[in-house]
């Protein structure tokens, strides 16, 4: 098979990048940080970043670029004979379809409100009341939904038909850089608030007192889980772009420089939120119990529509929200793409059209779940609830457990194949020796840890 390559580094950086950064970080950060006191929640949560994101992360890119493969015959081409690895093809595969079939509606939500504000049919309403009326008639719409969620899907899929570098690098580089830009200016506008001080002391300056209020042990729980899932490891939507790239850079600092970036989104999503709470919120920002769109499309809107120049403040928003999802999309939609390549006769423009219809009916559960579908429920769970459950709470754990246990055990790749391949490069940081103990016995507790508690 002929592979195809990624032009640059910076494209490989913000590729992976766009895919690790998504609406988690956008508002399902400020809202546990707020929940869960603040700066020293920020700290913890950093640390988890480095004791679980950074090394698991190094595991998946480097099945990624040792096989030159997708996670559809990655493990095939790794495996040693006899094995079942490959096994690992039928969870991401898996994964990947059901995280796209509940955020492709989720990214069509952004879009809508993005015009909503454009437009400025939405700054006259005030209140969560109001707000929350508006979500309601939103979600509770299932045409409109229906043709946002399909000009997402087709045009991501567009994108992707254009070709690795012409397309999905091209245009993934652009919305990312516009991402930044949008948020640096979103943050300058944010700290000019009049109680902006207060917000800041809350989010960068650590508390005892905080952390008393909610309990160390849901706080640590809540900072790994965040921690965890912000990266979506453990499906292969980013060993597919360590298949993509060369030997001239070992992967740690790939990783590091990925994590960074993940988390410098969040950081800033927090120097949007807090100042603007704390303005024209009386300091409220939510509870763990709110962790999902009430908070984006009411709490964050009335504060929008607050502001003076709330409208303007509002569109740049939901865009950057826009970019931000759809970054994810498109590096999932390539991941899917590459499955098929691998795994089929067809050519790249056939595999788009196929999954554009694919996808689309796979998608309509979640689209309907607020609307024709909302009193069918499995599990006590909508349709979306339940994919986004299971994608965040078994996939990406269980996938991530596999990934490091394939690259640490004497039963899978092996710690010296994977040891040489990371560690493979002219430049960069080395993964060092004494690691191996903690990847081999205690990341995978770690890992099993997170995945009960986030199944109780």
């Amino acid at each position: 098979m002929n592979r195809e390559r990624l032009g640059s580094r910076l494209g490989f950086i913000l590729l992976s990048a766009g895919c690790a950064i998504g609406l988690g970080n956008v508002y399902r950060f400020p809202i546990i940080t707020g929940s869960y006191g603040g700066a020293i929640f920020v700290l913890i949560y950093i640390v988890f970043l480095l004791l679980l994101g950074i090394p698991i992360m190094t595991a998946e890119l480097s099945v990624g670029r040792a096989s030159q493969r997708s996670i559809a015959s990655s493990f095939d081409v790794l495996e040693k004979p006899g094995q079942k690895w490959h096994w690992m093809k039928l969870l991401g595969i898996a994964g990947n379809y059901l995280l796209m079939m509940c955020y492709t509606t989720i990214t069509g939500w952004m879009v809508i409100y993005f015009f909503k504000y454009l437009t400025g049919s939405i700054v006259d309403e005030h209140g969560d009341a109001a707000l929350g009326a508006v979500f309601g008639n939103m979600v509770g719409d299932p045409w409109g939904t229906l043709i946002a969620t399909v000009g997402v899907i087709v045009v991501c899929f567009l994108i992707c038909s254009l070709g690795l570098q012409k397309g999905v690098e091209r245009i993934t580089k652009v919305m990312m850089i516009a991402l930044f830009a949008l948020m640096i200016g979103l943050v300058i506008y944010s700290l000019t608030l009049e109680n902006a001080a207060e917000g800041l002391k809350f989010y960068l300056i650590p508390s005892v007192e905080n952390i008393q209020k909610s309990g160390i042990t849901t706080v640590l729980s809540a900072a790994m889980g965040q921690a965890f899932f912000t990266l979506s490891l453990g499906i292969g939507s980013i060993a597919i772009f360590g298949s993509y790239i060369d030997k001239k850079r070992r992967l740690l600092g790939e990783a590091v420089t990925i994590v960074s970036l993940d988390t410098a989104v969040a950081l800033m999503a927090g120097l949007i939120v807090f100042p603007a709470c704390y303005t024209y919120n009386n300091g409220v920002t939510a509870d763990a119990g709110t962790v999902g769109a009430s908070f984006l499309f009411t709490t964050l809107s009335s504060i929008f529509n607050a502001m003076p120049g709330g409208r303007i403040v509002g569109t740049l928003f939901f865009l950057f929200m826009i970019f931000a999802a759809v970054s994810t999309v498109i590096a999932v939609f390539e991941n899917i793409i590459s499955f098929w390549l691998e795994l089929t006769k067809f050519n790249r423009l056939q595999v788009c059209l196929i999954n554009i219809g694919l996808i689309l009916v796979l998608a309509l559960p979640a689209i309907f779940s607020n609307n024709l579908l909302a009193d069918v429920t499995l599990f006590g769970k909508t349709f979306m609830d339940l994919e986004d459950f299971a994608v965040s709470n078994l996939f990406l754990p269980i996938g991530s457990l596999l990934y490091v246990v394939f690259c640490t055990s004497r039963y899978g790749w092996g710690w010296s194949k994977y040891f040489e391949e990371v560690n493979c490069g002219e430049s960069g940081p080395r993964v060092p020796k004494w690691i191996r103990p903690y990847m081999t016995f205690v990341l995978p507790v770690i890992i099993i840890a997170v995945l009960v508690m986030s199944l109780i």
